[in-house]
């Protein structure tokens, strides 16, 4: 049986292209050198596909920062006033992805939103009246060439231009529709193109399909489609799908001009389904995503085979592929030399997924698996019991009560006695939570776990950078201060280590938008609190001043999501047990003096399913309990905050306001704070911070920028649910545009106070 990869991870096995665009951005390495680094990972990657046997190897799925950017590049969907900059193609597209400041202009980033239900964030394409949406670039084409001369025979892989054009934002008083006959036009001239290369397939990526779709939607894709597939020549068209099954659309889909078509089995809960309900067609290939592209559990082949058993039973023609790209998960396990080989085993990252597939690929076309080696191992695998139940956190678990979900008495009650309590002016400030992590912070951690200084000496450095930052908020005037969060290395890990049920790794890296890269541990067993994680340093960060500082913590569906999770037990449960852990900490804080408590939940929407009829069934219904579980124990003087970032809210506000926090601060000035409409169309009770400027780009805002936002907030929401502060935590930027920024941010809250006044 033949093998197929949907995408693989870009960043390379050591992080090559983070670290070589991050020189690029501070012009320590030229475009050449940037351009050479990435064609070496593009070559080297292809090489290992093809040696692990792969036959559908992609090319085109590399991307600078991201693939929806790229595609919006390729098609000159340029906003004019990144044109008006006069920069270079390479340097135009990274101000759309960072925003541009300099002696050309100065220029926000484009919107960053998360890519359907993973951690990966992608560029929102803005389109404007007077857009011209016609090929302008020769990346797939270049991709193409340079696999073809290596010997590599690859699909180019295109982003659909169903996806593209209902991502797209649109500023004017266009719509997709109206740019649906140039948009064909220019994917007709790329498939042409490819297909004078020598191409003999063109992958179209199409994951907006596995979402809700009227009958407007369905339309809308058949007319794309009828047009594209037209006259498509020689060049074989595999529609790609993927995070979900196609039940909206399937008998659509199954009628088109396709030559393949690509379901996911993991995440499409009803693909089988389909299949056996309505047939496949017979002239047409069915790559089954039957290998696991979002986690780093081993494939288990029985199970693989038995679904392939049941295909190839209907006379189908199978060619076995991941269920989505393989950019979700760590580079290789070959690089993890700490992790116990009783429990790595169980595990499979990029690189052993290509030789999972291998095996199964050639187990398929077996009569009988029994006397395979590969095959026995892994059943072995499967049938040997792990060891990852705790019966105290199960007996727990058992005794939490329906009351302890509810926190007493009702919010309106408590923002009154919290007022009282802490004597903030209107319009308070704050920011997120980290400041920025130096060279100096990442030595001294990394020093402190390589054992070449002690832990006093570690902790004594941690200190004096928490009274620097305690100090400076003061001096510059801040109300409600962090501690800055130098001891943690990423926010999900940090908590991790200090939790029973956590394995973590030591280059398990993946890609969460452009150079950030993020290494998620993973849940091995049954979650609980071992010890109190971040009590001291809170402590002694508000030993130094009268003003409030805030406990900051991780909330339990982020730190799950941003987790690799367990596969043997349900979301709800894992969950569940991870809130019980992160109350310990929550009532440990109150206890010891933490009046203000940010529980972030950052990640709250990623395993949103992206059906809303599962919306509550499969996921709100025990997640938004799960965050009441966490803080419905402390006082109603105690402020619980809680925080969440590049989302798309505004269909969720009901469940984010039955959160019961009682301020949440969003991402929201990269999407020009369209969230406003809905707080007030929902009349959200909690009290609310929009972020007033973008954190993930380089620029410093203006006071009147700043400003200016505000005024927008003070139209849709009352001055006394209002707090001012950046969009998300600064741990990424440098120190001198922190500062900058932060002093703007104050300058423009006096001045919203004295027009308040008036």
């Amino acid at each position: 049986m033949k093998t197929a990869v949907t995408g693989f991870p870009r960043i390379g096995e050591k992080r090559e292209l983070k670290f070589a665009s991050e020189k690029y951005f501070k012009k320590e390495i030229s475009a050449d050198e940037l351009e050479s680094t990435a064609a070496e990972l593009r070559i080297r990657h292809l090489k290992l596909q093809k040696s692990a046997g792969i036959d559908f190897i992609p090319s085109n799925d590399f991307s600078f920062y991201d693939g929806v950017l790229d595609a919006a590049a390729l098609l000159d969907i340029i906003p004019e006033r990144y044109k008006k900059l006069g920069l270079s193609d390479l340097d135009t597209y990274f101000a759309m992805a960072r925003g541009y400041q300099g002696e050309k202009g100065d220029v926000r980033a484009l919107a960053m939103k998360k890519w359907f239900n993973t951690n990966y964030h992608y560029i929102v394409p803005e389109i404007e009246d007077g857009t011209k949406i016609a090929l302008n670039g020769t990346k797939p084409f270049d991709e193409y060439k340079e696999a073809a001369g290596e010997g590599i025979e690859t699909v180019p892989v295109l982003t659909g231009p169903f996806t593209l054009l209902t991502l797209c934002r649109y500023t004017g008083s266009t719509g997709r529709k109206d740019y649906l006959e140039q948009t064909v036009k220019a994917y007709k001239e790329i498939i042409s193109g490819l297909g004078k290369l020598g191409a003999k397939w063109v992958r179209i990526n199409e994951p907006s399909l596995v979402k809700d779709l009227d009958e407007d939607n369905i339309k809308f894709f058949d007319d794309i489609y009828t047009a594209l597939l037209a006259d498509k020549g020689d060049v074989k068209i595999l529609l790609q799908t993927f995070f979900g099954d196609v039940r909206d659309i399937y008998s659509e889909v199954t009628k088109l001009e396709f030559d393949g078509i690509g379901l996911d089995f993991i995440e499409g809960r009803k693909t089988a389904e389909l299949i056996e309900k309505n047939g496949f067609p017979k002239d047409k290939v069915l790559f089954a995503g039957l290998v696991n592209g979002k986690n780093i559990w081993r494939n288990d082949y029985s199970k693989t085979l038995g679904i392939l058993d049941d295909l190839k039973k209907k006379g189908l023609n199978i060619v076995l592929s991941t269920s989505c790209s393989l950019q979700h998960v760590p580079y290789s396990l070959s690089f993890e030399a700490k992790l116990p080989d009783d429990k790595k085993k169980y595990f499979a990252y990029a690189q052993e997924k290509l030789s999972e597939l291998n095996e199964l690929g050639k187990l398929a076309d077996s009569a009988s698996c029994e006397g395979d080696e590969a095959f026995r191992k892994n059943r072995e695998l499967f049938e040997t019991e792990r060891d990852c139940r705790d019966e105290s956190v199960q007996k727990r678990l058992g005794e939490v009560k329906e009351s302890d979900y509810t926190r007493l008495p009702d919010r309106q009650t408590r923002q009154k006695l919290q007022k009282d309590r802490f004597g903030l002016p209107l319009f308070p400030t704050t920011t997120i939570g980290s400041f920025p992590q130096t060279a100096d912070v990442k030595k001294n951690r990394s020093l402190f776990r390589k054992g070449e200084i002690t832990k006093e000496q570690y902790v004594a450095f941690n200190k004096e950078k928490i009274e620097r930052v305690i100090r400076w908020q003061e001096s510059v005037g801040l109300d409600v201060l962090v501690h800055g969060e130098y001891e943690r290395n990423d926010m999900v890990e940090y908590f991790g280590e200090s939790l029973e049920g956590y394995l973590f790794t030591e280059n398990a890296w993946v890609q969460s938008y452009g150079t950030r890269c993020v290494k998620p541990p993973v849940i091995w067993g049954d979650v609980s609190r071992k010890k109190p994680i971040t009590v001291e340093w809170s402590v002694y960060a508000q030993s130094l001043t009268d003003k409030p500082v805030k406990g900051m913590l991780t909330g339990p569906v982020t730190i799950l999501n941003w987790s690799f999770p367990r596969e043997d037990i349900s979301i709800s449960e894992s969950i569940s047990q991870i809130a019980l852990a992160i109350r310990d900490e929550v009532l440990d804080l109150e206890k010891n003096g933490i009046s203000i408590i940010q529980i972030d939940e950052a990640a709250l929407r990623e395993k949103l399913p992206l059906r809303r009829s599962d919306w509550y069934s499969e996921y709100l219904d025990f997640a938004i309990p799960a965050f009441r579980l966490v803080h419905s124990g402390v006082k109603p003087e105690t402020q619980i905050h809680t925080h969440m970032c590049y989302s798309e809210f505004t269909d969720i506000i009901p469940a984010i306001d039955n959160m019961d926090a009682d301020v949440i601060t969003f991402e929201a000035s990269r999407s020009d704070l369209q969230i406003l409409d809905s707080l007030k169309e929902c009349n959200f009770e909690t009290e609310v911070g929009p972020g007033v400027y973008d954190i993930h780009s380089p620029r410093v805002p203006s006071v009147d920028e700043i400003v200016s936002a505000v005024r927008k907030m003070r139209e849709k929401i009352s001055d006394e649910k209002i707090w001012i502060n950046p969009d998300c935590g600064l741990k990424t930027r440098g120190e001198e545009e922190t500062i900058k920024s932060i002093e703007n941010l104050v300058k423009a809250a006096e001045e919203i106070r004295k027009e308040a006044a008036r």
